[in-house]
């Protein structure tokens, strides 16, 4: 436990590294009217702006605009080089040598260098950081010169490489050390195309344009500001009366009613997502009916997503078959979708030795997706029409992952998954990986070891099949309710340009600026 003098230290290292960015933004304030800003709302409340402790996509949204990896994902998901300007691989795929970017800096001015991607790596990888086990596929990472890295995986790992883009934000050890997880989330330092300025909390988060930013030209904007705006009607409103100028997670009714605003432009896409109802068997549901297959392929028949999708997405999604969506290797085509069967949830109730149904608690987060409380309750609504009690808490979404996070929320909990590398393992990893990964709340046996053999498997065929047979195994034994994978509706002011949200709703504002 940190003691007070370190408490003090580290709020006063935080509040230099903002004063320090703030008393640049000052310098400037006659050209105010000159810049360049962004003014972005996101659906609710990021729990921290470090991407190794953002719990979700809009948190990680923000804080990625702040930072960069070793290697960068384009929009084709083809791995490029960022900090590491070039790499070799062994013959057995599991030793890389990078050799990094020379001359780069981080905000605060510390040197970029091997030793910070140590560092980087040696903190992501504990237990308590939200993203441990993506950092934790490295096995070895040392560094052989001030700009030349030898990093070893235990095995052959084929998504090595697409994993670090999303997750390894390379942070500067110094000030990262001295700050802390909390304060160094509170006011972050990286090498990306924005600098921190401030945080206030439940208004605005504030980036200034990274005047040395490595990638020449960008960013093309000078500031983003987000606004935390947590009710869809107010985002909307937000947006036709120009007080931001991009806006996600829209209702398709309300998308539909801006293609006729003028100044707006309605953006439209399918999302690499899949919306489920976990169940627990790690910590709360131990004991618990949930931990029968009958019971949860049951609770599968019983809840009519069909309705569900008609009702609240105009019919603008599809019914999920798996953890996996139909653009990820291996999606099994051949499985069809549980059908809404309530004569059938209640057979298999009966055979699991629950005829009268049972009660269970149940919970979901506050203003995180589009109509997502209202999905929860007709789930809670279904289930109880084939006798099953859900105790329904809705709660607010910062506080929803710091316990989901740490295991501790009930033995239901609807959320979502997006994934950005083109295949499901990541997802399935970070949601079935019992206690080695943050956000799961299941163990299976046989589900690890099909994981096991995924992970190492670098011929792209044999992966699909892998795939397609877990897929198969995870309909009839399923740790999930399985219910959508939807399109998503934003929206943009008209003078906004290069604007690129990517599947998995991601999207890097470098590249977007005004006309």
């Amino acid at each position: 436990m940190r003691t007070k003098a370190r408490l003090v230290t580290t709020a006063i290292m935080a509040a230099l590294a903002a004063t320090v960015i703030i008393a640049g933004c000052q310098a400037r304030e006659d050209e105010a009217d000159q810049l360049v800003t962004l003014r972005v709302a996101v659906s609710n409340f990021p729990n921290s702006l470090d991407a190794s402790i953002a719990a979700e996509r809009n948190a990680q949204n923000v804080a990625w605009q702040m930072f960069d990896s070793l290697v960068w994902a384009n929009d084709d998901n083809i791995i490029e080089p960022a900090l590491a300007e070039s790499w070799e691989v062994s013959e057995d795929g599991t030793e890389y040598i990078f050799h990094l970017r020379e001359g780069v800096t981080f905000h605060n001015g510390e040197p970029f260098n091997a030793q910070a991607v140590v560092y980087s790596w040696e903190r992501g990888k504990r237990p308590v950081m939200e993203w441990s086990d993506r950092w934790a596929r490295a096995e070895v990472v040392e560094a052989l010169d001030e700009y030349t890295l030898r990093i070893t995986t235990e095995e052959p790992d084929p998504l090595f490489l697409s994993v670090m883009a999303q997750h390894w934000n390379i942070v500067p050890p110094l000030y990262t050390e001295e700050a802390g997880d909390d304060a160094f989330g509170e006011a972050p330092v990286g090498t990306g195309p924005f600098q921190f300025v401030e945080w206030v909390r439940e208004d605005r988060i504030v980036l200034e344009r990274n005047p040395d930013y490595w990638r020449m030209g960008l960013p093309k904007a000078d500031r983003v500001i987000y606004r935390p705006i947590p009710e869809a009607s107010t985002r909307m409103a937000a947006i036709q009366t120009g007080q931001v100028d991009i806006v996600s997670r829209l209702t398709h009714e309300q998308a539909e009613a801006l293609e006729s605003v003028s100044g707006v432009t309605v953006v439209t896409y399918p999302i690499d997502r899949v919306f489920y109802i976990a169940f627990n068997n790690l910590t709360s549901g131990v004991g618990e009916p949930t931990e029968d297959a009958r019971v949860r392929r049951a609770m599968n028949y019983a809840v009519d997503r069909q309705a569900i999708i008609d009702s609240l997405f105009g019919g603008r999604a599809r019914l999920a078959t798996g953890l996996m969506t139909e653009s990820n290797l291996g999606y099994n085509h051949s499985i069809e979708p549980y059908p809404y069967d309530p004569d059938k949830a209640r057979q298999l109730l009966a055979e699991a030795g629950y005829p009268e149904g049972f009660s269970i608690g149940f919970a979901a987060p506050s203003g995180a997706y589009t109509n997502f409380e209202q999905v929860a309750e007709a789930v809670q609504g279904y289930l109880a029409d084939v006798g099953i009690r859900a105790d329904l808490d809705i709660m607010e979404s910062g506080r929803f992952w710091d316990l989901e996070g740490e295991k501790q929320l009930p033995p239901l909990f609807g959320d979502s998954w997006s994934e950005r590398s083109g295949e499901s393992l990541p997802r399935l990893r970070g949601a079935l990986d019992g206690w080695d990964a943050s956000f799961s709340a299941w163990s299976d046996p046989e589900i690890d070891r099909y994981l096991d053999l995924i992970s190492v498997t670098i011929d792209q065929n044999e992966r699909a099949q892998l795939y397609k047979d877990l897929h198969s195994y995870m309909y009839q034994d399923p740790p999930f309710i399985y219910l959508y994978v939807p399109e998503t509706f934003e929206a943009t002011r008209d003078n906004v340009v290069d604007y690129r949200p990517r599947a998995a709703e991601d999207y890097f504002l470098m590249f977007t600026t005004l006309r």
